[in-house]
């Protein structure tokens, strides 16, 4: 039986965050990593397309906590603790200089997740975090007021543990034979595969401003629209993947969805159509895109409205015109399945929220025994704060431990 004074399960953002804070303030104390894998910080590594969407530019804690579908409630006294700019300032007083891009996330000034990941490992290295690969783990007792640990290779000892694996089922399985309540996972971060001629072949395209709505259901998002080889991506679409994930679960990822495409009313757009049919009367309707839509869209949602490529404005019947209002503020697609955004993958799903004291990230069942990251039922939509949920949830941890 191998002796450490906190073991970590989980070699990745979390778990990192956590060990290096707490080794850094206790140098006395031993920190140990167990990663299953051969590789540490696999996720951060091809997150945000490889450059590492570290947080968001989002300094008020209630705006904040707006971008956590499960959470909301829960992270608000945590970030309140430790948010973005603790988070900018960490980084930067390890030489880790981020930037903020338009849409508010933020990443390295060098654009590489691996200066996130060394920054990492020589911080782990530097205050001497043991790191131990291929150790997955196969139980976890409580013995008293200490924690054994199994791996296939090894067995240890510990007086903290804490757990940090992120969607991981084997360790939710044994966390729930500890007597905690597992929220079964759902996908929560997808984009949606849809087939329909009003999309085939103009793939690339991006809607900038639109609303969406899942027909039947509460569910609405804004934001930008991009158009795929197998349907609908970008922000408006994740955030309803996001807020939707046990709704459309439920469903069997098989529903209609209606997208206004230019956020206006039918009545506004129907009149400024009438408008255009005066002033444009010999152009074509097909050439003449309107609203600020990409060229090809526009085209697609003409055709739909069985408005011919040769037909001029003057032509246009009141049926036509109508169609076309639909087509731009109304238009309904059919999702059939889902796909997993880019190469992340993340769930709602883990340790009930109702069994963590979120002022320490302890597990009420049994003392000594923490969470960190998305291990716990919190995910957030994409742009960074599914990260700054693992920082601030790893910081918390850390100075419990420490103090």
């Amino acid at each position: 039986m191998i002796f450490k004074d906190v073991i970590i399960i989980g070699g990745g953002a979390a778990g990192f965050f956590a060990a290096i804070n707490i080794a850094e303030q206790n140098p006395n104390l031993s920190v140990t990593i167990l990663e299953r894998g051969k590789e540490v910080l696999t996720k951060v590594k091809v997150s945000g397309g490889g450059r590492c969407n570290v947080t968001h530019a989002e300094f008020i804690p209630q705006d904040l906590v707006a971008n956590y579908p499960r959470g909301e409630k829960e992270l608000l006294g945590p970030f309140h603790t430790f948010m973005t700019g603790d988070t900018i300032t960490w980084f930067e007083e390890r030489g880790v200089e981020l930037k903020i891009e338009d849409d508010g996330r933020m990443f390295p000034t060098s654009n590489s997740s691996q200066t996130i990941i060394d920054c990492f490992v020589s911080q782990a290295k530097k205050f001497n975090v043991e790191v131990l690969k291929n150790q997955s783990v196969n139980t976890i007792k409580k013995e008293n007021d200490t924690w054994a640990v199994t791996t296939k290779t090894n067995e240890y000892q510990c007086s903290k543990l804490i757990i940090a694996t992120g969607s991981n089922p084997k360790i939710w399985k044994l966390i729930e034979d500890l007597n905690h309540n597992i929220i079964n996972p759902v996908p929560s971060l997808f984009t949606f595969n849809i087939k329909d001629s009003r999309i085939n072949d103009i793939p690339g395209v991006v809607a900038q401003n639109v609303t969406v709505k899942v027909l039947d259901t509460l569910l609405e998002s804004h934001g930008p629209l991009l158009i795929t080889h197998w349907g609908f991506s970008a922000p408006a679409i994740l955030k309803l993947s996001a807020f939707g994930a046990l709704e459309l679960a439920k469903r069997n990822y098989n529903f209609d969805i209606e997208i206004n495409f230019i956020n206006q009313t039918s009545e506004e757009t129907i009149n400024d159509l009438k408008q255009i049919k005066k002033e444009a009367s010999k152009k074509a309707v097909y050439n003449y895109s309107q609203f600020n839509l990409p060229r090809r869209l526009w085209q697609k949602l003409v055709i739909a409205s069985n408005i011919n490529e040769q037909l001029r404005w003057a032509d246009v019947n009141k049926d036509q015109l109508a169609e076309l209002t639909n087509q731009l503020t109304k238009a309904v697609f059919s999702v059939s399945g889902k796909s997993t955004f880019k190469e992340e993958f993340v769930t709602a799903g883990g340790v009930d929220l109702k069994e963590i004291n979120f002022k320490s990230f302890e597990s009420k069942q049994h003392k000594n025994l923490y969470f960190a990251g998305e291990v716990i039922n919190v995910d957030a939509v994409t742009g960074g704060f599914n990260f700054q949920n693992a920082w601030t949830s790893a910081y918390i941890v850390s100075q419990n431990i420490s103090n």
